[in-house]
């Protein structure tokens, strides 16, 4: 008998509630419903103008959310083939014009963006991978001061590695064995970003 077809939804903003297919691939396994909205809490309902990176789109759920909420700029980077088409499939049935899809390694694509370019990275690799560290230092010089590295994994971000990076933990939860994490970049590293506002003092502080 054939397995059911996995899928999560948007849980907020345009998009809300529109499904999005998982695709049946080792070591993928998209962020939960309750993660995500947890995280989107954290970052605030609205995301208009924000330039946002997804470097290991999988599914596309974290990517396709901030595009839901308002980002104006969302990268999604991907090197399985068959999980790129299906974000492109996504992409032109929501017509998601803010959202460009690109197929590659999400460290080596990071490399390649201007320093300072984005509010907003999500990183979310494949549990089986070794790539934690060297996706955020890439991702750390791509944000602007008071923007924001998410960061999920299996262990939490070592703080000192994190602070060597010109990165602090803004928030931090656990989900079973997942840890997730909001990371933001000291607001005297770089020029405040010209879109959306994410030094909103309501967001200011850590909480455990």
């Amino acid at each position: 008998m054939k397995a059911p077809r996995q899928e999560v939804r948007i849980i907020g903003g345009r998009w809300k509630r529109s499904k999005l297919p998982v695709v049946d691939s080792p070591g993928l396994r998209p962020t939960p419903d309750r993660v995500r909205e947890t995280v989107f809490n954290w970052l605030g309902q609205d995301l208009s103008g924000w330039r946002c990176l997804d470097a290991f789109a999988g599914s596309g759920a974290l990517g396709f959310e901030a595009a839901s909420r308002g980002a104006a700029d969302v990268l999604l980077v991907e090197r399985e083939t068959r999980i790129v088409r299906s974000l492109e499939q996504t992409r032109e049935r929501l017509h998601a014009d803010a959202v460009r899809i690109v197929s590659g390694d999400g460290v080596t694509q990071m490399k390649r963006l201007d320093p300072g370019s984005l509010e907003l990275v999500f990183i979310d690799p494949p549990y089986d991978s070794d790539v934690s560290r060297p996706a955020l230092s890439a991702a750390a010089r791509l944000v602007v001061a008071g923007g924001f590295v998410y960061f999920e994994g299996a262990e939490p971000v070592d703080a000192e590695f994190a602070t060597n990076l010109d990165l602090g933990v803004h928030r931090h939860a656990r989900a079973g064995n997942v840890h997730f994490q909001l990371l933001q970049r000291s607001v005297g590293a770089a020029r405040m970003p010209r879109h959306g506002n994410p030094t909103d003092p309501t967001l200011s502080g850590s909480t455990p």
